[in-house]
């Protein structure tokens, strides 16, 4: 049964639309694939150049770290704020569930008291899951950083029990510590450190934060794919048009050749089968019809 033009209108516009949900689809994943070349890009460069001093990266206390010295290692000597050590929950490494100590970092910036939170490093689930079983003192004292710097992570609106965050957020960081953070109002900056070395070092090492993740992901592939999908949309609409169109078609040629001698017409494919069987039967008759060789002499 051969479809009706509105019928064809509508496969058309619902191919046009699938494809243009695909082609949508393809831009959003290069989007993506582009924005992670950036940030590796970006790792690559900075990651593994020569430390700084943290004062050629922040000016002083309210300062944000710019996005383009994201992971960049810098050193900063002060001394560590044990006594507001708070743990950041929900980020487990390599797998392993558990805890990273956060402990806020006083130090100076041209003169002027600041306070950098460092992520000293990761620790295991203790026996309940509330916490860890210990969380080793970093040195006491003077003690000069080198860690890797990235910026404040957005706050949290998800609770936590009392001295855990759920983002390394400066201002919630202190605010777990002794009297909700006000010792240190008017000295943080917009940034934290993943510890990457201290001297002296401590007693009991943590585990080190993990190295950025250079994997580009499968945007690129998919981008790829969703084209696929799009052009299969339209050619699929196409190939069947003409496929129906064709089938539709027939030539006075094939007409004739379909009609049998009584003047029905028939399929071409009915009709060579007529054809096929009336020529064996013609063979069979005219084997039948051969007469018998002659036994008299000349």
């Amino acid at each position: 049964m051969r479809r009706t033009r509105r019928q064809w209108v509508t496969l058309g516009l619902a191919a046009v639309l699938l494809a243009a949900l695909c082609v949508l689809a393809a831009f959003w994943q290069w989007h993506r694939y582009t924005d992670r070349q950036a940030q590796i890009a970006l790792v690559e460069s900075n990651y593994t150049s020569q430390p700084v001093p943290l004062a050629d990266v922040l000016s002083g206390p309210g300062d944000a770290l710019d996005g383009d010295d994201e992971w960049r290692p810098a050193v900063v000597v002060g001394e560590y704020a044990t006594e507001d050590t708070v743990l950041l929950r929900n980020r487990p490494v390599n797998g392993t569930p558990g805890f990273h100590v956060l402990v806020p970092l006083r130090t100076e910036l041209d003169g002027t008291a600041t306070v950098l939170v460092v992520d000293r490093g990761f620790v295991p689930l203790g026996a309940d899951a509330s916490g860890p079983a210990a969380v080793p003192d970093p040195p006491a004292g003077e003690v000069t950083v080198t860690v890797t710097l990235r910026p404040d992570e957005p706050a949290s609106d998800r609770g936590a029990p009392a001295g855990q965050v759920q983002r390394i957020n400066t201002e919630q960081v202190l605010a777990e510590g002794r009297d909700g953070g006000a010792w240190a109002d008017g000295a943080t900056v917009g940034a934290y450190g993943q510890l990457r070395a201290e001297d002296p070092a401590a007693a009991v090492a943590l585990v080190p934060a993990p190295r950025p993740d250079t994997d580009p992901g499968s945007h690129l592939s998919y981008t790829f794919q969703w084209v696929i999908f799009a052009l299969g949309a339209v050619g699929g609409f196409v190939l069947l048009w003409r496929r129906e169109t064709r089938a539709a078609t027939v030539t006075a040629g094939e007409l004739l050749a379909a009609e049998d001698p009584d003047g029905t017409s028939r399929p071409p494919r009915q009709r060579r089968r007529r054809v096929d069987e009336e020529y064996e039967d013609a063979l069979v008759d005219a084997a039948h019809q051969v007469p018998a060789r002659s036994t008299h002499p000349d």
